[in-house]
């Protein structure tokens, strides 16, 4: 199937580790060229040296995405050194445990900084180019969007928040043929996840009572699962009645019975 993403440009936050990286991967496989947007870190690192060793069509621009102001000048320098934007991958975020009862309304605020407002200022600040190509955004939300976990209101906002903005913007950016859609993981294997585990007592226990719990396979979701319906919900030819959507990759975790685990 030609998703017909030949040396078109898009930019993957956080397209450096863990599921933005399957993008990243998915993205290039596809033809694309691609503009990473994060921090660097050892995956990260990792991640780079090996795209460049393969000659990938990958770049990298590090911007804290908690500044709007990195945010307006990494949109800045991806137009002048790359040209016109086609794709805009809202994925950068972290399950920062700020909650409610133990929580703190400072915490609160700084969860939305990493989670949410940067979704809104890239969409913005990359508007003009979106414009220009009658581009695309996808924003990877969450099941947590959907439904509770506790002791993480922050993220919980901000990702049911997306959500909103992704009809919203859907609707408002009709007229400019720009569609809008959004993607929502349950248990992905990342390296974050990973460490997450590698936290308790016994991770391999904690590993199998979650999936226990997941209905199709009764295993994670892969991050390149999670890149494939990305790269179909970026395509102009394949997707291109499709705007608005929230597409769930989970295994069924969110909406079947709990009856089947």
């Amino acid at each position: 199937m030609d998703l017909a993403l030949e040396d078109k440009l898009i930019v993957v936050t956080g397209g450096g580790a863990g599921i933005g990286a399957g993008i990243t991967r998915a993205c290039l496989g596809e033809g694309a060229r691609v503009v990473v947007l994060g921090r660097h870190s050892q995956n990260v690192q990792t991640f780079l040296a090996e795209m460049e060793a393969a000659r990938a069509h990958c770049f990298f621009v590090e911007v804290h995405l908690e500044d709007t102001a990195r945010c307006e000048a990494a949109i800045a320098e991806i137009l002048a050194q790359h040209g016109d934007i086609y794709g805009l991958v809202n994925n950068a975020g972290v399950n920062d445990g700020a909650g409610l009862e133990h929580g703190s309304v400072e915490a609160f605020v700084q969860s939305l900084k990493k989670n949410l407002i940067h979704y809104y200022a890239l969409a913005h600040y990359a508007l003009p180019a979106l414009i220009r190509t009658q581009g695309v955004i996808v924003n990877i939300s969450s099941k947590v969007a959907l439904t509770g976990q506790g002791n993480t209101s922050g993220y919980a906002a901000s990702k049911g928040a997306q959500l909103a903005l992704t009809r919203e913007w859907a609707a408002e950016l009709l007229p400019y043929n720009i569609r809008v859609n959004a993607v929502l993981p349950a248990e992905v294997m990342t390296p974050l996840y990973r460490r997450w585990l590698d936290t308790l007592g016994d991770p391999d226990a904690e590993l199998k009572r979650i999936t226990d719990k997941i209905p199709l396979g009764h295993r994670m979701t892969l991050s390149s699962e999670i890149a494939a319906a990305t790269v179909f919900l970026l395509s102009p030819t394949q997707s291109a009645h499709t705007t608005g959507q929230h597409l769930i990759v989970d295994g069924g975790y969110v909406h079947l019975d709990r009856a089947l685990t």
